[in-house]
């Protein structure tokens, strides 16, 4: 007995030891970054390398921060991500809801290869299909607004559509067969018994649509020219010059622009992980 306890607190030190080496590794640019964001630029290519923010002792510490949020606009630039990230979040789920309830709950003529097709767009690369998505923008005089930033994201939704299906399909059939005996109709019991059980998986992909709207670059860069709707993305490109680039200043940029991220994952945190388990999709 003491012999399996012995094998088993050794296993479990060893896991927790890969864990802990796995969580440095994967923390420590996050640390490098939230570091420089402290120094000065003559500070950041010292070497040795220095880990000590400098700025923190001294008599303004968020400077870097202050002219970041400030100077270079980047409250305009958080104000427009975060517009662009949440409606496009939202228009993201209420489509892959109505997706994958139908694909999940309803008999449709050839749904399992439309399901397959649509689970195949998430192999094709936004680089794929970005000159024919320029075109298509530009004809529709969409160029220089947010419209070519929040309505792909509203279409492109396998892995929602996917993470929904499996969640609608794990839900008793019994919840719409007795509100249909009350004489409720497909959408009634889709919008008043599934999809507020649905909960934690419709929060679990408002959290990750936000994420990947918030930190898009490629589209801002193809399609918004005027200062004013720059996203972060784009107002972080601007320390990076030609020959040369502000790195204290990107670094606090990064982390500012960082901050929403974890706080919209903190507290959707408990729902993504209902979400993942409810849908049956195991990371």
């Amino acid at each position: 007995m003491n012999d399996a306890r012995l094998k088993r607190a050794s296993v479990l030190v060893a896991l927790y030891g890969v864990l802990l080496v796995y969580a440095a590794v994967t923390l420590l640019p996050f640390a490098w970054m939230l570091i420089t964001s402290f120094k000065e630029s003559r500070e950041v290519f010292r070497l040795p390398p220095s880990f000590v923010p400098t700025l923190l002792f001294g008599p303004d510490p968020l400077a870097n921060y202050t002219e970041v949020l400030t100077r270079h606009d980047f409250l305009l630039y958080f104000r427009n991500s975060f517009f662009v990230s949440t409606t496009a979040a939202l228009g993201q789920v209420a489509t892959c809801a109505l997706a994958g309830y139908a694909f999940a709950r309803m008999h449709l003529p050839g749904k399992t290869a439309i399901f397959a097709l649509i689970l195949a767009t998430a192999f094709v690369p936004t680089e794929v299909t970005i000159i024919p998505e320029f075109l298509l923008m530009r004809g529709l005089g969409w160029i220089d607004t947010f419209l070519p930033l929040i309505v792909p994201s509203f279409l492109v939704g396998s892995f929602g559509t996917f993470m929904l299906r499996e969640y609608f399909a794990s839900l008793p059939n019994e919840y719409g067969e007795a509100a249909r005996i009350d004489g409720a109709g497909p959408f009634r019991i889709f919008w008043r018994v599934y999809l507020p059980l649905a909960r934690p998986a419709l929060i679990s992909i408002f959290v990750i649509a936000f994420i990947n709207n918030w930190d898009e670059l490629l589209r801002p860069l193809l399609y918004l020219n005027s200062p004013e709707l720059r996203t972060v993305p784009l107002g972080l490109m601007r320390f990076v010059g030609e020959f040369e680039a502000e790195w204290a200043l990107l670094m606090a940029g990064s982390v500012a622009s960082t901050l929403p991220l974890i706080l919209v994952y903190l507290l959707g945190q408990k729902y993504v992980l209902q979400g993942f388990a409810g849908g049956g999709v195991k990371g």
